[in-house]
């Protein structure tokens, strides 16, 4: 399967990579995580706040070839506490070391620099290989990164599709320029894409696909492959789905094509999880302080 580098590290990871929130049928996504896994797909990546750590642990078991990402709370951010989710994400994913870890959403209420001291702390003690970041605007993005002295951010995921474009004006020139990987979720906006709000964009990714002989989906997730920096995460749910994941993997588009794609969409949309920020780092700050 085509490849990408981690950052500045010598890291190569395939060009999608397995998401598991909303893990409905642990059977059948356990099925899809190892028809992945078999298939070349090599990054999976999940969450302490998605309760399926124990899922992936189980999917991998026995697998060489994997690269675990997982992500920790913003509520968890504090020195001990951070250090206890890591330890608590290791025992449910079953491995000795977490690939990446990620902090999930920024949270204003506890200094970056400390939480930033203690990842370091679990890199050097090699509960960690690296370290993200996810949710992360450009302002915050550079706060975290200054705030670390010994390693750097090798990531920053967050919410990237034919609708929800915003990463392309705040972040992506920056990410490139410091060699940040841009993990994307919800590559299909959690089904939004497919309603009838955007039908005529469905028709004119249809024409596309068409010519490709590739079904709208692996269209969409092959017009995030093809830009340099991006990862897009996609949902293990079915096998049928993973294999059709897999197949955008296995083709490109040409130049004109993509020039109209991105044509398609203004790239001014916000991103449906930024409304909900403000309550996220409320949430956060208010539990953060009883944490003290």
């Amino acid at each position: 399967m085509e490849s990408k580098r981690l950052g500045k590290t010598r890291e190569r990871l395939s060009c999608i990579g397995i998401g598991t929130w909303r893990i409905k049928n642990e059977k059948q996504s356990i099925d899809a995580i190892k028809l992945g896994i078999k298939n070349g797909v090599n990054l999976i990546d999940t969450a302490e706040m998605y309760g399926t750590e124990r899922i992936v642990g189980r999917a991998i078991k026995g697998e060489k070839n994997v690269f675990i990402a997982t992500k920790v709370w913003p509520t968890h951010f504090k020195n001990d506490s951070l250090i206890k989710a890591c330890e608590c994400s290791l025992k449910n994913l079953g491995v000795k070391q977490i690939d990446l870890y990620q902090l999930h959403w920024p949270n204003r209420f506890i200094n970056i620099k400390e939480t930033m001291k203690t990842m370091e702390r679990l890199v050097y003690e090699g509960k960690i290989r690296y370290i993200g970041v996810s949710n992360f605007n450009k302002k915050e993005l550079i706060k975290a990164q200054e705030s670390l002295s010994k390693y750097d951010i090798v990531s920053n995921q967050v919410e990237y599709n034919m609708i929800a474009r915003r990463p392309e004006i705040e972040l992506m020139d920056y990410m490139k320029k410091e060699r940040i990987t841009m993990l994307a979720y919800s590559p299909f906006a959690h089904g939004a894409i497919f309603g009838r709000r955007y039908a005529r964009l469905l028709k004119n990714v249809t024409e596309i696909g068409n010519k490709y002989e590739k079904t709208v989906g692996q269209i969409m997730l092959r017009w995030l492959i093809q830009k340099d920096i991006v990862i897009p995460l996609t949902k293990a749910s079915t096998i049928s789905h993973m294999k059709e994941n897999i197949e955008s993997s296995r083709f490109k588009i040409n130049q004109r094509d993509l020039k109209y794609l991105d044509s398609l969409t203004p790239n001014t949309i916000n991103n449906s999880f930024e409304r909900f920020k403000p309550i996220l780092e409320f949430y956060s700050g208010v539990i953060s302080l009883f944490k003290r």
